[in-house]
């Protein structure tokens, strides 16, 4: 049996979504964060020493998993049966396992940085909050904006030339995809005047596998009641 150690309002919500698209039977274990730090609580290192979520634990083969990448892959070569990746030695099969292994390794890093950023003043001791607004202004402007821009403009373009991310046909790359740009269109206006994202987006709301994994996961803050984004 499979179960998700689950995260409230993190990416563990895409391993859900996989879950329920592959129609694998699975055991969610819930956490929250730590309402002042918005970390997840200790007790996650009980099942992985970094605490971090999405983790799975796979009875069968006694497998311990982290990492949303890894995770997919996993779940892909062992339940897929051949569903949610390309053929391989397809053009198709190469844009697959770089938008898999793109939305974390590129995609999220400035998003991350534009998060601590924004938080920074409210963060900072109070005599020296507008030392950090300055500090947190100037990064956004200067050196966070503009690369999470460069990013957002990179998936407008990649969109308009095909369906999904990596040719004509869902896969599980743009289950990992669905982060960052939900995270994006939420926190950077990754919609606005990108019609090819929002209708991305609008697709994969509308999947109903995506609305069962919410439904069994809870709330979201990157999705409401009806499956849109939040922003």
């Amino acid at each position: 049996m499979i179960t998700v150690h689950h995260l409230d309002n993190s990416r563990s919500q895409r391993v859900l979504w996989l879950l329920e698209e592959l129609d694998l039977p699975y055991d969610i274990q819930f956490y929250k964060r730590d309402p002042k730090t918005m970390m997840a609580p200790k007790s996650l290192r009980a099942i992985h020493p970094l605490g971090k979520s999405p983790v799975i634990t796979d009875t069968d083969g006694n497998v311990t998993l982290a990492e949303s990448g890894a995770i997919i892959e996993y779940l892909i070569n062992k339940y897929g049966n051949g569903r949610l990746a390309p053929a391989r030695d397809t053009p198709e099969y190469t844009r697959f396992i770089y938008w898999l292994h793109y939305a974390e390794g590129s995609a999220m890093p400035p998003l991350l940085l534009k998060l601590i950023f924004g938080m920074l003043p409210k963060k900072a001791p109070l005599p020296f909050h507008p030392f950090a607004f300055l500090v947190s202004k100037g990064a956004q402007t200067q050196l966070i904006n503009p690369q999470v821009k460069l990013h957002m403009d990179y998936w407008e373009r990649s969109l308009s030339e095909r369906e999904w991310f990596a040719g004509n046909d869902f896969t599980a790359a743009d289950i990992q995809m669905s982060f960052p740009l939900e995270a994006a269109a939420a926190r950077a206006g990754a919609t606005d005047n990108r019609p090819h994202v929002r209708a991305f987006l609008r697709r994969i709301h509308d999947r109903p596998s995506y609305q069962r994994a919410l439904h069994r996961g809870g709330p979201y803050a990157y999705a409401n009641e009806g499956g849109r984004p939040a922003s």
